[in-house]
């Protein structure tokens, strides 16, 4: 059976935007995944929200995602494909990063998994870059962390194609078959999650 990593953030977690509660395993994009593989994959969540790609967060301590990928990767090796998706908890207003800063900041991570021995036989993961969907119109508490920075998270996706390419790794751009809730604007529906799955499987398939 092939492991499959899903790195990310809140989106991966599986956030309610309507509650804040978390959507049940058959109800979030790795889980369905999973499924969807009929027992060809086995699909570890590693996600958590308000996780950022290498930031400290100065109101949820724990968050950094470059602190922590090493010993995820070493606790959960072997693995044949890492998925990562994060950037949208970079995008706060109070960070203020451009989307090249954003970019470059996720494919550090990128190039700390090739330079792992997290693999089959001691080789380095394959790897699935997803540039997150961009963010809609907010909520007022959606408001609060992210206003103004629209146009920012539009312009994600053809920066993290750019550096998945220069990166030989494989690429999805969320925004081509998902987008998120009119509730906040950030996180997604149960229907969003399916066909964020469905369109994780076709990619990976060819990866495996």
């Amino acid at each position: 059976m092939k492991t499959v990593l899903c790195f990310g953030d809140s989106l991966t977690w599986g956030y309610n935007p309507t509650d804040g509660s978390r959507y049940e395993f058959d109800q979030r994009w790795p889980g369905i995944l999973e499924l969807e593989m009929n027992g060809q994959v086995r699909v570890i969540e590693e996600a958590l929200p308000g996780r950022t790609i290498n930031s400290d967060s100065p109101f949820l301590p724990g968050r950094n995602g470059a602190e922590v990928l090493d010993m995820v990767l070493e606790t959960h090796s072997p693995i044949d494909i890492v998925i990562i998706m994060l950037g949208t908890n970079d995008l706060w207003l109070g960070f203020d990063y451009s989307a090249s800063y954003i970019t470059t900041a996720c494919l550090s991570l990128v190039w700390k998994v090739q330079k792992s021995h997290a693999g089959p036989e001691f080789g380095a993961p394959k790897i699935l870059l997803i540039s997150p969907p961009p963010l809609e119109k907010l909520s007022p508490l959606m408001d609060l962390f992210f206003k103004g920075r629209e146009k920012v998270s539009k312009e994600l996706a053809g920066l993290y194609k750019i550096g998945a390419k220069a990166s030989c790794v494989e690429f999805l751009d969320s925004s081509k078959y998902v987008k998120t809730s009119t509730v906040d604007g950030v996180h997604l529906e149960p229907g969003e999650h399916n066909k964020l799955a469905k369109a994780v499987k076709k990619t990976i398939a060819t990866m495996l």
